[in-house]
């Protein structure tokens, strides 16, 4: 288990260099002067200079490279072009809008997608099984700021039950969570049908296998055999689903934070884009890969924790 990590953690971290190097070089694939770029045409000379120096514009690009990468490393991802605050600080202020969000959405589509899967693996062909299929192609196909738009428009103007914008007032957390329900659901709801078919595919494989009819000869419960032993197993290659699905949720947010107008990393890295501000465009795509690459390392060394055979075969 300990190679096995090891080696987990050297992939994440030479994913992480090969995202530096890219983030990188953006300053210098974009045509024209960074610093002009970034101040717009019409900053001073003066202002132009003042920036270069404090981006370290003017040393060569190798040194360039090297701190850049050392800032990094300790933390520092650079200064807000306008406001003149460390783009750390204000990453991290709205980090755990977007981890709020992801959460909740991954959450309520796992409650509701792994329970459908087993069912609909337990009774194949059946109406439920067929429902369930159509209600997976369904969700799975229609994306997810579609949706974000009809939830908006049908709840919170028409139906007016939920707030439709903000995050809710600070320190209220009933008032935060109501804000919450929509941008959820709409970048949850494609996931259901995800983890349902993975969940059933699954589900199916693993009861036909000798144990699980052994278990049943014996005379076990259908619920315990159902959860207790075939849901164990067959839940494996759905940790990876899940794990890749916490990286996709944090692509989607982009759109519902836009949409909901909540503060999160998305929407930053967006109004950053459109005003040119290059460090924070940088910090926020770093800190979004580097969320990215964890999930999915904690997924592998679950998947490696519970299945000895992922660590057997290394």
């Amino acid at each position: 288990m300990g190679f096995y990590l090891l080696k987990r953690l050297g992939l994440a971290f030479a994913v992480i260099c090969a995202v530096v190097l890219v983030l990188f070089s953006l300053l210098y694939l974009i045509p024209g002067d960074p610093a002009t770029i970034a101040l717009g045409p019409r900053a001073s000379p003066e202002a132009i200079a003042r920036y270069a120096e404090r981006m370290h514009l003017d040393e060569p690009i190798w040194r360039q490279f090297l701190i850049f990468i050392g800032n990094a490393l300790t933390g520092d991802l650079g200064v807000d072009v306008f406001s003149e605050r460390s783009v750390t600080t204000i990453v991290g202020e709205r980090l755990g809008f977007t981890l709020a969000l992801v959460g909740l959405g991954m959450g309520w589509a796992m409650t509701l997608g792994i329970p459908l899967g087993c069912l609909a693996a337990v009774r194949p062909n059946s109406w439920l099984d067929r429902v369930t299929g159509v209600l997976s192609v369904s969700t799975i196909a229609v994306p997810s700021f579609l949706v974000s738009i009809w939830a908006l428009l049908i709840f919170a103007v028409h139906l007016r039950w939920l707030p439709a914008i903000g995050a809710g007032e600070p320190g209220d957390v009933v008032d935060q969570l109501r804000h919450l329900i929509l941008p959820a659901f709409a970048i949850g709801l494609s996931w259901v049908g995800y983890l349902a078919r993975m969940v059933r595919a699954s589900m199916l494989e693993v009861m036909g296998e000798t144990y699980i009819r052994s278990a049943r000869a014996f005379g076990l419960a259908p619920r315990r055999v159902v959860f207790g032993y075939a849901l164990r197993v067959a839940i494996l290659p759905t940790i990876t689903l899940i794990g890749m699905g916490f990286g996709g949720l944090i692509s989607s947010t982009v759109f519902a934070e836009i949409i909901f107008a909540r503060p999160g990393i998305g929407k930053l890295i967006f109004d950053a884009v459109m005003a040119r501000n290059f460090p924070i465009v940088q910090g926020g795509v770093l800190v979004a890969t580097g969320l990215y690459i964890l999930v999915v390392l904690i997924s592998d060394l679950l998947i490696a924790w519970f299945d000895p055979r992922v660590r057997e075969s290394l």
